[in-house]
């Protein structure tokens, strides 16, 4: 059997073994199992470890980005309340999946047999 990449299986959400099997049946919620190869994914707990990253990585874009849209343009207060809203959720929903996974992926790797 070739060896999957855990960042490949991570960023496409898929399984850490074959790469083939989907590791998600919802938007987080984890597989009991992949329907490829058959690979029990119940043992395989991320924990928080995916939120921490996320919290971390998108806290430091957003301020970065909101402190340069404010040195740049200086829009009024009205536009900052307005676009971080949407933009926080939307980037959290959309890096926590592949983060999860790729912890996943990383835990199944490096796990001891």
């Amino acid at each position: 059997m070739t060896t999957v990449s855990p960042y490949f299986a991570g960023l496409r959400c898929r399984c850490p073994r074959c790469g083939q099997g989907r590791l998600f049946t919802g938007l987080l919620a984890v597989r009991p199992g992949c329907e490829r190869c058959g690979l029990d994914f119940r043992a395989n707990d991320p924990g928080d470890g995916p939120a921490v990253f996320v919290i971390l990585i998108l806290g430091a874009v957003v301020v970065a980005a909101a402190l340069t849209l404010e040195m740049k343009f200086e829009p009024p207060l009205w536009i900052h309340a307005t676009l971080w809203p949407i933009f926080i959720p939307v980037g959290a929903i959309g890096l926590l999946r592949p983060f999860k996974a790729t912890l996943i992926a990383l835990q199944f790797r490096h796990r001891d047999l």
